[in-house]
C-alpha cells in the first residue's frame, strides 16, 4: 500500500527575510482541513471498511473473474489507493514541514500505522495476481478495452513473480514495513535536529550546506569543517541507521532471491540492467573528459594549486554575490516556460497562486527540495529551502517540471500516472534545462555566459557524475553489509574509495570529509534512487539535442510523452523522438553536450 517517500501552514513561519520577498508556504486545505478534520475521519473509516470488504469479495477468488470483474477489481483498488495517498501526503507533507514537532511526527506515525493495518488484507492481491495465467490475462485484454488500459501496471506487479514468497511471509513483510519506516524517521528527525555554529551564527544543515557556496573562501572551509565535526559528533547514529536498513534490505532480498541488491529498484523503475549499467559504465569512463577537465580549469579560475573540498561548488571569482528575490526567480522560470509553450505557463501558474509552493527556510523543516503529487484528484505540492541563490532558481525550474509532468500525468489516474524514477526526472531537468537556455540567452556579455555556462556544467557534473560515485558508493555499501557489520571507518572508506575517481586528481580531501555520505537522505529512503537522476540528465541532454535540430512539433510529442504517466515503458515513450536508452551510444550522446559546455569555456581561455 502507498508510502510517502519524501514527505497546513504553519504559524511560525517567517516571510523571507534576507530580501527575498514574500516566500509562498503551502495551503493543504485541498486535502483536509487539519488533522482533526471530519472529512479525515471519514477516509479512515471509509478506508478500513473498503479494504475489509475488497479481502472478502475478491481474496481466493481472483482466477474466477471474467474480463469486467477483473475491471471492477482494478478500479476498487485504484479507488483506495487513492484515499490512501490523500491521508499519507497530508500526514506527510505536515511532517515535513516540521519533522521536529513531536504531535506531526505522531500524527504521520498513527497515520501510517492504520493505513499499513487496514491495507494488509490486501496483500493477497498481488500474490493471487502473479498467479493467474498469461494467456488468460491477454485474453481479458483483448475482450476489454477498458481493462487492457491497466496492463502496464499489472505487468510491473507481475515483475515481481520470480520473487514472491508465501501469502503468509508477504503479509508478515508488509506488517513490519512500519518498523523499517521508523529507521527512515530516525535518520530525518537526527538530520532535522542537527545544530551547527559557522562565525557565530546558528543554523541548520540546509543553511550550512548553502555556505560552500559562498564567495568568501575562509566561510566555505569554515562551513565545510564544521559540518564534519557534527557529522563525526554523530557519525555512530548514522552508521547505525545504514546497517539496519541495508540489513534489512539485504534479509528481504535473500529470502526473495533477488540476485543483486539493485534488482528491486530496478524492477520498480521499469528499466533493464543492462540498460543502468550501460549509464553507469558511459560516465564513469567519462570521467577524465568531464569533472577531472572542468576542475582543473576551475582550479585555475580560482589561483590555486590544489582544490579543497570546500571549493567545489565555490563561485567564480568574477562572479557577482546576488541575491535573487522570489518575484524574479518566478518571472524567470515562468518565462522560460511560457516561451518554450504557453501551455507549461498555464500549468505551471496556479503553483504560485494557490499555495502549492513551500518555500522558505524553517526551523525544523526538511531539508532539500521535492515535488510531491499526493494523488490525482488534488494536485501536487513543491518543497524548496529558498535562499536566493542563482541556484536556487534552478531548483525551482527543477521542481517546477516535476509539478508540470504530475498534473500532466494525473489523467492517466492514480495506478498509471506514477512514473518510474528513471524518467520522473524528464520533465524537471528539461525544466531547468529551458531555464538555462533562457538564462543564457539574455547574457549581457562573455563574463556572464561564462558563468552561467560554468554554473549549469556544475550542475550537471553534480547530476550525473556525482550521482554516479553516489551509485557506485550504494553498490559497495550493500555488498560489504552482506559480509557483517560496517563499522563508521568502513563505510567512510567506501564512500572515499568512489570520490578521488569521480572529481579528479586536483582534489585534496580534508579530515573529515569521509563522513559527508551520512547526510544524504536518498541512501536511507530510496536505495539506489540516485542512477535516475544521472539518466534523467542523459535523456534529457538527448531529448534536447532533438528539440534544437528539429522543433518543430516537438512540443505535442512532449507533452505526449509527459502525460503518459507510467502507462508505457521508456523505449515506447522515447521512439517518437527516434531515441532508444538501451543503444550505449545513447548515453554518449547525452554526455556530449556537457562536454561541448566544457569546451566552450577552455576556449574562452584562449
Amino acid at each position: 500500500m502507498l508510502t510517502l517517500p519524501f514527505p497546513v501552514k504553519d504559524a511560525n513561519a517567517t516571510a523571507g527575510g534576507k530580501d527575498l520577498g514574500n516566500l509562498p508556504e503551502w495551503d493543504l486545505s485541498d486535502l483536509y482541513s487539519g488533522e482533526d478534520a471530519p472529512e479525515l475521519e471519514r477516509d479512515l473509516e471509509w478506508l478500513e471498511k473498503a479494504c475489509a470488504e475488497f479481502a472478502a469479495d475478491y481474496e481466493g477468488k481472483l482466477d474466477t473473474l471474467d474480463a469486467a470483474g477483473m475491471l471492477e477489481c482494478i478500479q476498487r483498488d485504484e479507488k483506495i489507493s487513492t484515499i490512501a495517498g490523500r491521508v499519507m501526503s497530508f500526514a506527510g507533507l505536515r511532517y515535513y514541514q516540521q519533522t521536529t514537532d513531536g504531535e506531526r511526527a505522531k500524527f504521520l506515525s498513527d497515520c501510517q500505522e492504520k493505513v499499513t493495518v487496514f491495507s494488509t488484507p490486501l496483500v493477497f492481491f498481488s500474490l493471487e495476481l502473479n498467479r493467474l495465467e498469461e494467456d488468460a490475462l491477454e485474453a481479458m485484454y483483448a475482450e476489454n478495452t477498458d481493462l487492457a488500459r491497466y496492463k502496464p501496471v499489472l505487468d510491473r506487479i507481475r515483475a515481481m513473480k520470480p520473487y514472491q514468497l508465501s501469502d503468509e511471509l508477504e503479509k508478515f513483510l508488509h506488517d513490519m514495513g512500519v518498523v523499517g519506516d521508523a529507521w527512515e524517521r530516525l535518520f530525518d528527525e537526527t538530520i532535522a535536529g542537527l545544530e551547527f555554529e559557522v562565525n557565530g551564527e546558528q543554523l541548520n544543515l540546509e543553511g550550512t550546506l548553502n555556505l560552500l557556496t559562498e564567495q568568501d573562501r575562509a566561510t566555505r572551509e569554515a562551513a565545510s569543517r564544521e559540518v564534519a565535526r557534527v557529522l563525526g559528533e554523530n557519525i555512530r547514529t548514522f552508521a547505525r541507521v545504514h546497517n539496519t536498513t541495508a540489513k534489512e534490505k539485504e534479509v528481504i532480498d535473500r529470502w526473495r532471491g533477488m540476485p543483486t541488491a539493485q534488482t528491486g529498484r530496478h524492477l520498480s523503475n521499469h528499466v533493464e540492467p543492462e540498460v543502468v549499467e550501460a549509464l553507469r559504465d558511459a560516465v564513469v569512463a567519462a570521467y577524465p573528459k568531464l569533472s577531472h577537465r572542468y576542475y582543473e580549469l576551475k582550479r585555475k579560475w580560482l589561483g590555486l594549486d590544489q582544490m579543497q573540498v570546500w571549493d567545489r561548488n565555490a563561485p567564480l571569482p568574477i562572479e557577482d554575490t546576488k541575491t535573487v528575490d522570489w518575484a524574479s526567480a518566478q518571472n524567470t522560470v515562468m518565462e522560460a516556460y511560457t516561451a518554450f509553450d504557453p501551455r507549461m505557463g498555464e500549468i505551471a501558474q496556479p503553483f504560485f497562486d494557490k499555495g502549492w509552493i513551500d518555500a522558505g527556510v524553517k526551523p525544523g523543516k526538511a531539508p532539500g527540495a521535492f515535488a510531491h503529487p499526493t494523488v490525482t484528484d488534488v494536485h501536487p505540492y513543491v518543497m524548496l529551502n529558498y535562499l536566493g541563490k542563482p541556484r536556487d532558481v534552478m531548483t525551482l525550474a527543477h521542481e517546477l517540471g516535476h509539478g508540470v509532468h504530475q498534473v500532466l500525468a494525473a489523467d492517466q489516474g492514480e495506478l498509471l500516472s506514477s512514473t518510474p524514477l528513471t524518467l520522473a526526472e524528464t520533465a524537471s531537468v528539461f525544466g531547468e534545462m529551458l531555464t538555462f537556455r533562457k538564462m543564457l540567452d539574455g547574457a549581457a556579455n562573455d563574463q556572464e555566459r561564462k558563468v552561467l555556462l560554468a554554473g549549469k556544467v556544475e550542475d550537471m557534473i553534480n547530476t550525473v557524475v556525482r550521482q554516479i560515485a553516489f551509485y557506485d558508493f550504494e553498490c559497495k555499501l550493500h555488498a560489504a553489509r552482506r559480509e557483517g557489520e560496517l563499522t563508521p571507518d568502513d563505510i567512510n572508506a567506501l564512500w572515499m574509495s568512489v570520490q578521488a575517481e569521480s572529481l579528479g586528481p586536483v582534489f585534496e580531501f580534508m579530515e573529515g570529509y569521509e563522513s559527508f555520505w551520512a547526510y544524504i537522505p536518498h541512501f536511507v529512503h530510496s536505495p539506489f534512487y540516485v542512477y535516475a537522476y544521472a539518466f534523467g540528465d542523459g535523456l534529457v541532454n538527448a531529448l534536447y539535442a532533438v528539440y534544437e535540430e528539429n522543433p518543430d512539433g516537438f512540443q505535442d510529442k512532449y507533452f505526449d510523452m509527459l502525460r503518459a504517466g507510467g502507462s508505457k515503458h521508456h523505449k515506447e515513450l522515447l521512439a517518437p523522438f527516434g531515441l532508444d536508452a538501451s543503444d550505449p551510444k545513447f548515453w554518449d550522446k547525452g554526455l556530449s553536450m556537457i562536454s561541448r559546455f566544457i569546451d566552450e569555456l577552455e576556449a574562452m581561455e584562449g
